[in-house]
């Protein structure tokens, strides 16, 4: 019963640290789902405004005008709740973790944050307007252009986790580098193959047009490259792998029968 004990601790534990999150989440949403309606509406405003005189967003669907935006402001309160959400996770992990890792993951989980944020707000300010232009200008003519609200909420959506996920490559450069799989000079000479990886990424996380697909492989390749620099700054150093390997060999030896 002793030796389970520990383990019974650590499961509460961590049933607090998701309770934590959910009701984070939970909060949030309440706090924004009076303004549900005006979100929705922020949200298609890429689309409105490339749209002719003619054009309007519709609803197919019966229930689409009060589950769509309900839909949206939920996953913007999880959205909004990632901070604490990591920080939840931090707290439970962080007391495994020796002193070298806990300097590693504390800015690699605040830097994971803002990159996510970034690649939402870049697709948004910058692939919307963009997409969105180029897909009302090649309508053929006397098509009239009404996307259903449930569609276009389900396309930026896809867009959104599409470069949010994106921009998460360099900290996926630096703990590869940081962990021994590969090494800066190694991933350099992969350059040509990472390169066309990116593209068919782009084509395969975005829809089939050239421009958004470009959109997002350029902007992977360039993370790419500001990966490889702050992988050096992230190497492990002699004494730290020698710690390591040696509270690996006691907790070994404190475990084997005497």
């Amino acid at each position: 019963m002793a030796e389970q004990q520990p383990l019974i601790s650590h499961l509460l534990e961590l049933r607090t640290k998701v309770l934590r999150a959910i009701g984070s989440i939970l909060l949030v949403f309440i706090c924004l789902v009076y303004w549900a309606q005006d979100i929705y509406h922020f949200l298609a405003i890429p689309l409105m405004s490339n749209m002719p005189a003619t054009g309007s967003m519709i609803a197919t669907d019966v229930t689409a005008p009060f589950f769509a935006p309900f839909k949206l402001t939920l996953i913007l309160s999880f959205f909004i709740a990632i901070p604490y959400v990591l920080f939840q996770i931090w707290s439970f992990i962080a007391p495994g973790l020796y002193k070298h890792e806990k300097k590693l993951v504390a800015p690699l989980l605040f830097s994971s944050t803002l990159l996510f944020y970034l690649g939402i707000a870049f697709a948004y300010f910058v692939v919307f307007p963009v997409v969105f232009g180029f897909f009302t200008s090649v309508a053929p003519e006397g098509v009239h252009i009404a996307t259903d609200i449930n569609s276009y909420l389900d396309f930026v959506l896809k867009l959104f986790f599409a470069f949010g996920l994106a921009f998460e490559i360099p900290i996926c450069v630096v703990l590869l580098c940081w962990a021994g799989v590969t090494t800066v000079e190694d991933l350099k000479k992969k350059r040509p193959y990472i390169i066309v990886g990116a593209f068919v990424v782009g084509m395969l996380l975005t829809p089939p047009d050239i421009i958004s697909q470009t959109m997002l492989a350029v902007p992977m390749l360039l993370l790419f490259e500001g990966g490889l620099l702050a992988a050096r700054f992230y190497k492990k150093k002699p004494d730290e792998e020698t710690s390591s390997d040696d509270s690996d060999q006691d907790s070994n030896n404190s475990i084997m029968p005497q």
